[in-house]
């Protein structure tokens, strides 16, 4: 294969590839509206609660699931953003026999009548130490690239960062992994990287050129922020502007995919920012984004709230909060009754959204 790097532009979107309870069909299609004003090009569908595009691959995507599905690819086509879906065939590089692929086939097929743009095959959090992997894994993607109609794939590998917690939690990663990924993989294909860590917090120039090197294609990053699906990150709001992330990444990426908090109002506010760091470029000030961002997207009553008690709710979060704290934040808020993004802050203090150990095994 070639190493020239990926020749797809780079783009800027959202992958909703979180754990823990996913959003509602209704929130995904209003939140295309929001994309296509704020220069997000692309939104992948992935959340992990999908067992039919996770665990139960080989399963059929049931009638009505389908249906929602074509409805949100039009959504989102209709306000010219473009629409993929994430699948994750669990651990099919363990034995990709005749009758795996078949199946794989078939979900490839039911994906392609939904109206795909892009297609990424994860294989993320999936056991590693497997001789082969990197070998079995292009014959994959090979396969899955003379099925698809999507004009896009991005990859992402089982070893999608430098963090140690990788090798630890799934297996000693096999020796070369990335660089034969690299040299066979075809350079058409993105591949998925979140930087230095799972969660960075920001990419150092060097570590994306050295990537880049392994790879023979510039990496597309899967940023880890705002999402807050963890035990400890649910318990915040991670509203804050987006930092660490310069202008300058559009030139050592070929995209950013945005991983979202599972709030789907709120997590607007910091995508906002991001979308005005790439814009203004070095003219970027944080503090003054976010303040515009919440008085764009918020009525005024809200936007002084949440600007007023942004350190407690992205700060300390809920374990920091006295009892009497909460009980004022749910009643400042919970009268705000027309408000999305108050309702989603009562819901945070309320425990709507706490964490779940029980969706990491789904």
């Amino acid at each position: 294969m070639s190493a020239t790097p990926n020749p797809h532009p780079f783009r800027l979107g959202v992958i909703e590839g979180f754990y823990g309870t996913p959003w509602s069909h209704e929130d995904r299609c209003g939140f295309a509206e929001f994309m296509a004003a704020h220069g997000f090009g692309f939104y992948l569908y992935a959340p992990k609660a999908d067992a039919y595009l996770r665990k139960a691959w080989r399963e059929p995507i049931p009638e009505d699931d389908m249906e929602q599905l074509a409805a949100l690819s039009a959504a989102y086509r209709a306000q010219g953003v473009l629409f993929g879906v994430g699948l994750s065939p669990f651990e099919v590089y363990v034995d990709f026999s005749a009758a795996e692929k078949e199946l794989l086939a078939q979900k490839i097929r039911q994906l392609n009548d939904v109206g795909c743009d892009m297609l990424a095959i994860l294989f993320d959090d999936m056991k590693g130490d497997v001789p082969t992997l990197a070998q079995t894994q292009v014959e994959i993607l090979h396969f899955i690239q003379q099925t698809t109609t999507a004009a896009q794939i991005v990859f992402c590998p089982t070893y999608y960062s430098d963090d140690p917690v990788l090798e630890r939690v799934f297996g000693t990663m096999p020796a070369g992994y990335l660089e034969e990924l690299g040299a066979t993989l075809d350079p058409a294909i993105d591949v998925f990287w979140t930087g230095p860590n799972v969660v960075s917090d920001d990419y150092p120039a060097a570590h994306l050129e050295a990537v880049t090197e392994k790879l023979r294609r510039k990496p597309f990053l899967w940023d880890n922020y705002p999402v807050n699906d963890s035990e400890k990150m649910s318990k915040h709001l991670h509203l804050r502007s987006f930092t660490g992330r310069p202008h300058s990444l559009r030139d050592l990426l070929s995209g950013h995919a945005v991983n979202p908090m599972l709030q789907p109002w709120l997590t607007r506010l910091p995508l906002q920012t991001l979308s005005e760091s790439y814009h203004l470029g070095d003219m970027y000030d944080p503090d003054k984004a976010f303040e515009r961002a919440v008085r764009d997207q918020c009525p005024t009553a809200s936007a002084e709230a949440l600007c007023a008690d942004l350190p407690l709710l992205h700060d300390a979060g809920l374990d920091q909060l006295t009892d009497d704290q909460k009980a004022q934040l749910v009643a400042k808020y919970g009268a705000m009754t027309d408000c999305p993004f108050a309702r989603e802050v009562v819901d945070w203090l309320n425990g709507v959204y706490k964490f779940d150990p029980a969706c990491l095994t789904d």
